[in-house]
């Protein structure tokens, strides 16, 4: 139920979810109420998305969920009035070169209240975004048949005219494990990863004082290597010794698995994989485009879990000014969680690598490559160039070198 028309039950639209059309087996879910809509979303997405506005296209008259639209809600109230016009277009314009226009359209808004604020009053806070949502969607002939604020474990619908299904104090959200869409993305393999914020913390540097030892020694060991990377040689020297350093931090990655239940426990596991030595050397030598993509190559089956957790891990480690050096380890772990399928977990890197760099290009071209739903097997194709071009602890200079980084 999205138009709130009354309609009996039975005649209410249907949400297909399938949102990995390449997964196997997939699910269909008639949702028919606000409730449903709002415990859908992050089966949607993968995650919960935290401090977002999330507008999803509807297909169909019985409403298929097609494209979506997360970006974060703009601070500045002055800036919505054009705000909404370029989301509405986005989802058009997207939507259309996927294949069809939107019949109509969904919008989420979630965000916390702030200390001594309630759920109610960032609804009320945010109706005006909703209003001029609305309004730019209308102007495209995409109806918005429901629009829901998520905040303190509540949602509020803006559409509903019904106080008894939408009460203005709103309603609490059911529990994520009950609901009818948690039964099915479990049916369909769809992996949660929690929210947004604890996503992105996985991929963040770390704070004190551990940052602190870490800057030192990446001062020092910049110092060293940056005057021998000037010269032609020296950039493949270091290149070779980059690449044996990740040869055998991946074969000790691969060979101690985190045994711990959380997700914290698990980093923290990581963390202590590495040295500070170690950690500084590999984020200044993947600085280098070849190098970045010889080690780009290891992307499938047994090497993605270890790959990512080491990316993950030497993301975390690009402290203080180092932080801009955080791209090319964020663009990696986004390149090795597309390829392994997991797409929620791509796009939060990607989205973070871009924000560490946004001119950084193989960045860009993957969380592009990875929003319009393409293939990773092309990417693939571009980064191993040439047979055998792959890192590994030895013989690195006899391999062969990868064409991929003159395309990307």
């Amino acid at each position: 139920m999205t138009q709130h028309d009354r309609e009996p039950r039975g005649n209410e639209p249907t949400r297909p979810f399938s949102p990995d059309p390449t997964a196997s087996p997939q699910a269909s879910v008639s949702l028919r109420d606000p409730a449903e809509l709002a415990e859908a979303l992050p089966y949607l997405l993968g995650f919960y998305p935290d401090d977002s506005l999330v507008v999803v296209a509807l297909h169909g008259e019985r409403g298929r969920f097609g494209g979506r639209l997360r970006i974060g809600i703009p601070d500045a109230e002055s800036s919505w009035a054009a705000f909404a016009p370029q989301i509405a277009d986005c989802l058009d314009t997207s939507s259309q070169a996927r294949g069809a226009r939107p019949d109509g359209a969904l919008i989420f808004l979630c965000q916390e209240p702030g200390e001594g604020r309630t759920g109610r009053e960032v609804m009320e806070r945010l109706r005006p975004l909703v209003q001029e949502l609305r309004r730019a969607c209308g102007h495209l002939e995409m109806p918005v048949y429901e629009a829901l604020c998520l905040s303190e474990g509540r949602y509020y619908s803006y559409v509903c005219p019904d106080p008894l299904c939408c009460p203005p104090e709103g309603l609490p959200l059911a529990e994520a494990s009950t609901s009818a869409m948690a039964v099915a993305a479990a049916y369909a393999g769809v992996p949660m990863h929690g929210s947004l914020r604890e996503m992105e913390k996985r991929l963040l540097p770390l704070g004190p004082p551990f940052a602190e030892e870490q800057t030192r020694v990446l001062d020092e060991v910049s110092a060293e290597l940056i005057p021998r990377m000037l010269t032609a040689e020296g950039r493949q020297r270091v290149r070779t010794e980059t690449l044996s350093l990740l040869g055998r931090l991946m074969e000790r990655f691969q060979q101690r698995s985190p045994t711990a239940a959380t997700q914290t426990s698990q980093d923290a596991h990581d963390d202590g994989l590495l040295s500070h030595d170690e950690a500084a050397s590999a984020i200044l030598g993947l600085q280098d485009r070849d190098t970045r993509d010889r080690a780009a190559e290891w992307m499938e089956g047994v090497e993605v879990t270890p790959a990512l957790r080491l990316w993950r891990a030497l993301a975390r480690r690009c402290a203080g000014p180092y932080t801009g050096h955080a791209a090319a380890l964020l663009t990696l772990a986004g390149w090795v969680a597309w390829s392994g399928g997991d797409i929620p977990t791509a796009r939060v890197a990607l989205g973070l690598a871009l924000r560490a760099d946004p001119d950084y290009l193989f960045a860009q071209l993957l969380h592009h490559a990875c929003n319009e739903g393409l293939d990773p097997k092309e990417v693939r194709r571009c980064l191993r160039g040439e047979p055998g071009a792959r890192p590994s602890g030895e013989g690195v200079e006899q391999q062969g070198e990868v064409e991929g980084e003159t395309t990307l």
